[in-house]
């Protein structure tokens, strides 16, 4: 078995540190210069020569960090590593995952293509907008699930009328699998956008007056389809909303429109480091998620025993 090594880089080297507690192995010494006009140049600071080496960054905002992680794979393989596995706890560009328009890219496989041409000899990531994404990749990819760390929370709450909502018709299945588990009904907000992060109309299908409802979506930006399904199930009787999203992105009046909003509480992990702190925000770590996961991928055993 070869040596593991476990690096960061600067996006989330919060959560790196918190994975490599978990996996019992400390950080690896790498350092990320800057040229004045912004250029980066990773250099790692020991050998990694003949090991399997773990590169953690979230590509969050997107351009820089997925660059210098592109440059990280590359300087790992021409320093000899044996192998170069990229942990992306999010995966930046993931909602542009088809042509929903005429003459626009679909950046998630350009994203995948660039991961692999720099030397990535495996992906490990959680909650994919998409899961189809799985398939832009033609090497292994480990998909861990957000619900691991969700569904012990939302048992501890021990809420009585509780019922799932998907926020728009894309999460239906994602909501499905949660109201499976626990056995009870979903309802859908059907919404209409007139342009990106601008919500033009939405209703509700199902009934949910009475009930403590828990929204569930793979990420949240500006909060505002969030807040205003929250709004409208509230305006149908629900006793209670909340929201759970994997990766808190919350970018623009996000923070402003939580605090507004009636939710609850939001629910989010630490995939993407938070940039200020609220009253109705609630942060989980996957850090143990992805602990136990790099131990199954270097000890060549299943993760099917991480999933809910």
């Amino acid at each position: 078995m070869t040596e593991v090594k476990l690096f960061s880089g600067t996006n989330s080297n919060e959560l790196a540190e918190k994975i490599s507690k978990h996996y019992g192995k400390r950080l690896g010494d790498l350092t990320i210069s800057k040229f004045s006009d912004g250029e980066m140049s990773p250099s790692f600071n020991e050998s990694v020569r003949g090991c399997t080496v773990f590169l953690i960054q979230s590509t969050n905002p997107s351009a820089d960090n997925l660059l210098e992680l592109c440059l990280m794979i590359d300087a790992a393989k021409r320093a000899s590593a044996y192998k170069v596995c990229t942990v992306i706890p999010y995966y930046g560009y993931a909602r542009q995952d088809r042509k929903d328009r005429p003459r626009v890219s679909i950046a998630a496989k350009l994203i995948a293509n660039m991961l692999t041409s720099a030397g990535a000899d495996r992906i490990m990531t959680c909650d994919l907008h998409a899961g189809q994404i799985q398939g832009f990749f033609d090497i292994p990819l480990d998909h861990l699930n957000g619900s691991a760390i969700f569904v012990p929370y939302l048992e501890g709450l021990n809420l009585d009328n509780l019922i799932f909502a998907a926020p728009d018709v894309g999460g239906v299945a994602r909501a499905r699998s949660y109201a499976k588990h626990f056995e009870v009904e979903m309802v859908v907000c059907d919404k209409h956008r007139k342009r990106a992060n601008e919500v033009a109309s939405m209703q509700v299908i199902g009934d949910v007056e009475g009930k403590d409802v828990i929204l569930i979506d793979d990420l949240v930006d500006t909060a505002g389809t969030l807040c205003k399904a929250a709004q409208i199930i509230m305006d149908k009787g629900a006793n209670s909303v909340r929201a759970i999203a994997t990766h808190g992105v919350l970018s623009g009046k996000a923070y402003e429109n939580i605090e507004n909003s009636v939710l609850k509480e939001l629910v989010i992990t630490d995939t993407i480091p938070l940039k200020q702190k609220s009253s109705k925000i609630r942060v989980l770590s996957v850090a143990d998620l992805f602990a136990k996961a790099i131990h199954a991928v270097t000890g060549n055993t299943s993760i099917s025993a991480l999933f809910i």
